[in-house]
């Protein structure tokens, strides 16, 4: 359904569901329910399949576990710094400091890196099969975005767009 709201809004620019039009007291309780309910539904997919498929343990420790810290790390530090409301949809400043001088979407990014990460460590199908397409979700979700922050923020956006990567 996420995905599908936001395919809406890359379509449909002008009657866009993702960011959305106006945030009000409903906004974080429709950002913030489904996130921690991915979240929490990977887990416990995870752990109950957990190691069901055969990913060497070093590849699983070694590199699902440091992509779930840094992507917690890089989520959260950038949280701190837009706040929550801001992280939800609501207007605030153009950030270009921190992890968004490298990257556009550095909390999108993070998400994926937290998915994937739970994803090798658990090595549960059931995770893979959730966290595939919510992996796509954070790809598409930006492109949803780009339109509301061109109206937004107008020439410093787009200066910003053209000297940043959207992603890498």
């Amino acid at each position: 359904m996420t995905l599908a709201a936001i395919l809406w809004s890359i379509a449909f620019p002008a009657r866009r569901i993702w960011p959305p039009k106006r945030y009000t007291a409903l906004t974080p309780f429709l950002v913030w329910v489904p996130t921690f309910t991915l979240f929490g539904v990977l887990f416990l997919l995870g752990v109950w399949g957990w190691g069901d498929l055969s990913i060497p343990s070093w590849v699983r420790f070694g590199v699902g576990l440091p992509l779930i810290l840094l992507g917690n790390i890089v989520v959260w530090m950038e949280v701190s710094h837009f706040g929550v409301p801001q992280t939800g949809g609501a207007k605030g400043t153009l950030r270009t400091e921190g992890m968004y001088r490298f990257s556009r979407n550095p909390q999108y990014l993070a998400d994926i890196a937290i998915v994937s990460g739970w994803m090798i460590l658990s090595a549960a199908p059931s995770a893979m099969i959730v966290g595939f397409p919510a992996i796509v979700v954070l790809i598409a979700a930006p492109f949803s975005e780009e339109p509301w922050l061109k109206d937004q923020y107008g020439l410093a956006y787009e200066s910003y767009a053209h000297n940043v990567r959207r992603f890498f």
